[in-house]
């Protein structure tokens, strides 16, 4: 069976009601998806945040007549954004999913596969992570640039705080490449949950990877290696927290920023923290200190 397939160009403030008024009209599905690579990294609970430019796309069956669609949906929602229309040849999306996502290598050891994938290597450091509402699969170059930082670092016998842990990645990551303990710390109990279910995954147990809700993590908490891939101005909030929970001489890794953002966030941290040079990638930095 095909389908037919309707993409509208909308934004934030309209996107919503744009999809309302397509399911009112018989849309089987609609979809609303970013347009602009503009990432969400940190949505709060309960949020449904939306791109600045958000693409809208509906399917309908196929026998229906898409100048019908758009004169119903002009009748409903009234004038529509850019549109175009497309028909969508059925394939076994299962499979076609899956071969979307193939094994990712981050630095020299650490691989990211998803569960039906082979490890691609006998010595590699394999972390086992399906895409999904995972929040985070490493595709992303801020995940990347993390990832990196992690597979080169000496990790032995290191407590390790992923704040804004999202699907766990990056604490299971440093688990596997060496850590001893990682705590996960995020305000979306989804994230919590994702965490912990990816760690059982890789058979990591609850006892080296322990997650908590923003307000339960205890005050007393240091840790050797502090991670927080979130946004530039969460980091710059969060400083006097992120390095509380930081050992002296330990090491901070702050992503999710844009490279023009680098300098406010450093001036969060100064004086207790120095600086590397910014790691960047596309528009995007990693930001790597050592707590004074």
């Amino acid at each position: 069976m095909a389908w037919l397939q309707l993409r509208f160009d909308s934004d934030r403030h309209h996107a919503a009601a744009l999809e309302d008024a397509l399911l009112d009209i018989g849309a089987v599905s609609v979809t609303l998806q970013d347009q602009a690579d503009e990432p969400v990294l940190e949505p709060g609970v309960g949020e449904r945040p939306l791109w600045s430019q958000t693409q809208v796309v509906a399917l309908f069956e196929e026998s229906v007549d898409p100048l019908a669609v758009i004169a119903s949906l002009t009748a409903h929602y009234g004038e529509l954004p850019q549109w175009q229309v497309e028909r969508l040849e059925d394939q076994v999306w299962e499979r076609a999913w899956m071969d979307a996502f193939q094994p990712m290598q981050f630095g020299q050891r650490l691989w990211v596969c998803p569960s039906w994938s082979e490890s691609p290597a006998a010595d590699a450091v394999t972390l086992r992570l399906d895409p999904g509402l995972a929040f985070g699969t490493g595709t992303h170059p801020t995940t990347a640039l993390c990832l990196e930082w992690l597979d080169a670092q000496p990790l032995a016998g290191c407590t390790v705080l992923d704040y804004g842990c999202g699907s766990g990645i990056l604490a299971i990551a440093a688990l596997l490449l060496g850590a001893e303990r990682a705590i996960g710390v995020d305000n979306d109990p989804q994230a919590l949950i994702a965490t912990r279910d990816n760690a059982r995954r890789n058979s990591i147990t609850d006892e080296r990877l322990v997650t908590f809700a923003p307000d339960e993590v205890p005050a007393d908490l240091v840790a050797d290696v502090t991670i927080a891939n979130i946004l530039a101005g969460p980091l710059q909030e969060l400083a006097p927290r992120l390095l509380n929970h930081t050992a002296s001489g330990g090491r901070l890794v702050l992503s999710g920023l844009l490279a023009e953002q680098v300098e406010a966030v450093m001036a969060a941290y100064r004086p207790a923290c120095s600086f590397a040079a910014p790691a960047l990638r596309e528009e995007w930095a990693r930001l790597d200190a050592s707590r004074s």
